[in-house]
Formats: C-alpha cells, sequence, structure tokens
C-alpha cells in the first residue's frame, strides 16, 4: 500500500519518509486532484495525484493503478515515485507521486521553454500531445512526418513493454500521452489497463466487458470491437493499436477522425464499422498513409500486433544526421 502519509506542516507533506512543499494545482477531473509540490531532499518538482474513494472499489483501482505503474521502468511509460492512502473521515484518498515534465524546445516536438510552475504536463493537459497538436493548429501548421514518425516510435515502444506484461492500456489518445523533458512520448493514465486477452464466453460477460469500456475507454479512441462486443470472441491487445491509429490520424490532420462525429452527435459506434476514408495530402508519405490505414482496419484479426509496426517504423526513420543512403 506505500508508507503512511503525514501532514507536517502547512503545505508539506511525507511521503516514503520524504517531505514535499506544496507549490500549486495544477488540475482536477472528477474524483481526482493533481498538486505541483516540490521535493525539499532534492529540490526537484513532482505531480501530486490525489483521488478520492468514496468505497471499497475505488481503493482497490486505486491500487491497481499504483500496481500497474510499478510494473514498468521505460521511458515511455510514466513511473510511479511512491504511493500512499490516507483516510479523510468516512472516505479515503490515494496519493499517487509522479514525475513532473516541464517544457522544453525539443526537435521531435518544438515545445516552447518555461520551467515549473508555469506549465505541467499532468492532468491540467497541458504538455501532452494534444497541447502540442493544438498548439500548432491554431498557427495553421501540422506536426512534420519527421515529428510523427518520433513520436510514433516511441508510443510504439511504450506500448510494446505493457503487451509484452500481458496487459493493454485500452484508453490510449492524444492527452494520454506526456511530452517529457526532451520531448520523448511518454504514456500515462494507467487506471484503464487490463489484461491484454479478454476470453469472452457467453452474452453476459460480453455485455459486462461493453459497459466497462463506454466508462474506461474514450469514445471517439475506441476500437469498433468494444462497442458490440461478440458473446463468443476474444479481445486481444489490438484495440490499442486501433487507438494508435488514432493518435496517428490527429498528429497528421490536427484532430482525431471520430472527435466531429462525437462532437456533432452523431453515432461513432456506426461510423467506426466503415473503413476509414483517409485525406489526401502532400505532407505525408504514402508509407505513412498505409501504415495508418493498416491500424485503422476494423476487423481486429487483420490489424497488426506492435511488433510488426515497430518494424516498419523503423524502416521509416530517417538516417541520422551526417549518414546518408546510396541506392543501388
Amino acid at each position: 500500500m506505500g508508507h503512511a502519509l503525514c501532514i507536517c506542516s502547512p503545505g508539506t507533506v511525507i511521503i516514503d519518509n520524504k517531505r514535499y512543499l506544496f507549490i500549486q494545482k495544477l488540475g482536477e477531473g472528477g474524483f481526482s486532484y493533481v498538486d505541483l509540490v516540490e521535493g525539499l531532499h532534492d529540490g526537484h518538482f513532482y505531480a501530486l495525484k490525489r483521488i478520492v474513494c468514496h468505497e471499497q472499489q475505488d481503493r482497490e483501482e486505486a491500487q491497481r493503478e499504483a500496481d500497474m505503474h510499478r510494473l514498468f521502468q521505460h521511458p515511455n511509460i510514466l513511473h510511479l515515485v511512491a504511493y500512499c492512502l490516507r483516510e479523510r473521515g468516512t472516505k479515503h484518498e490515494a496519493w499517487l507521486l509522479l514525475p513532473f515534465f516541464k517544457v522544453r524546445k525539443s526537435p521531435g516536438c518544438g515545445g516552447v521553454a518555461t520551467e515549473p510552475p508555469t506549465k505541467s504536463y499532468v492532468s491540467s493537459q497541458r504538455g501532452t500531445l494534444w497541447d502540442e497538436i493544438e498548439r500548432l493548429k491554431d498557427k495553421g501548421n501540422f506536426l512534420t512526418e519527421e515529428q510523427i514518425l518520433q513520436l510514433l516510435l516511441g508510443i510504439c515502444r511504450g506500448l510494446e513493454a505493457i503487451h509484452a506484461q500481458g496487459y493493454a492500456h485500452r484508453d490510449l489518445k492524444p492527452t494520454n500521452v506526456l511530452l517529457g523533458d526532451e520531448g520523448q512520448p511518454v504514456l500515462m493514465d494507467l487506471g484503464s489497463m487490463n489484461q491484454a486477452q479478454i476470453h469472452v464466453e457467453g452474452s453476459r460477460q460480453a455485455l459486462a466487458l461493453q459497459d466497462w469500456a463506454a466508462q474506461r475507454c474514450t469514445i471517439s479512441y475506441r476500437a469498433p470491437e468494444l462497442f458490440s462486443v461478440q458473446s463468443q470472441c476474444v479481445i486481444d491487445e489490438r484495440t490499442d493499436v486501433w487507438s494508435l491509429g488514432c493518435v496517428l490520424y490527429a498528429m497528421m490532420f490536427g484532430e482525431g477522425p471520430y472527435d466531429m462525429v462525437f462532437q456533432k452527435g452523431d453515432s461513432v459506434a456506426l461510423a467506426v464499422q466503415n473503413q476509414l476514408n483517409i485525406p489526401q495530402s502532400p505532407r505525408h508519405s504514402s508509407a505513412l498513409r498505409q501504415l495508418l490505414a493498416s491500424m485503422m482496419t476494423v476487423d481486429p484479426q487483420q490489424r497488426p500486433h506492435i511488433p510488426v509496426l515497430l518494424s516498419q517504423l523503423e524502416a521509416l526513420q530517417p538516417p541520422p544526421p551526417g549518414q546518408h543512403t546510396t541506392q543501388i
């Protein structure tokens, strides 16, 4: 569960025998809050995510999210610094201490350099991949193909690590991809992660999974097979590949393929059953378009696994500066 937490003096807390100073609130959503804190033992900034737990199930889900973070020590997955549970009358608060990323200029994503506490990459949705897409779109620009490939490669490597442990992220979207200090993509919000392969045997289990997906998987990035779960099927980690395709589309065109469908009140569930029409653009190579098309295959059994995508992506990466390729 983590070490006990105590309030030491106004504005400070102790987690795992280390003292942290409250700096400012970064954001809130639903039953969670995120604060910027400074470690008095090391002078580093951290994001403290506080989840209000009304019931035992809430506490178990918060503990599970912490456990998911602890599974990984990977540069493209947000790692957990510390975790603890605090009593507040009849309720509890689960506290997850996470890294804080400040914005730096980077060839990968062109972030603007600022120092904390001006910008944050956690919960307030500043400094996410979506923020970078929006920032560029406001200026009439888009990510270049080279930037897209670099970001996509990092996201794929994070997903590869998750899938290798037998799990799937299940809620991949641009707002759940942080941009690290060097512009690297970092997967966050592991609260919807569950086992990669789910064997559905019967209509009751299918409906339960469908209801779970409706609550935990963002509608405009949700794979088709999760909208109408069949009574006899296997749902696997390729739900993440569909979501990755939606993220790639957003990087290419400035919005997700089904964002407007949802915003207009039309049925996303119906829209995802048809093969996606990919707009033509001189900004994108045919190889990138083909990669996107393969991810957005409606039939999950025809969708590629992440290792296949990784090998294709690595082949598409531009050569390092100074290294030239010779055509024969």
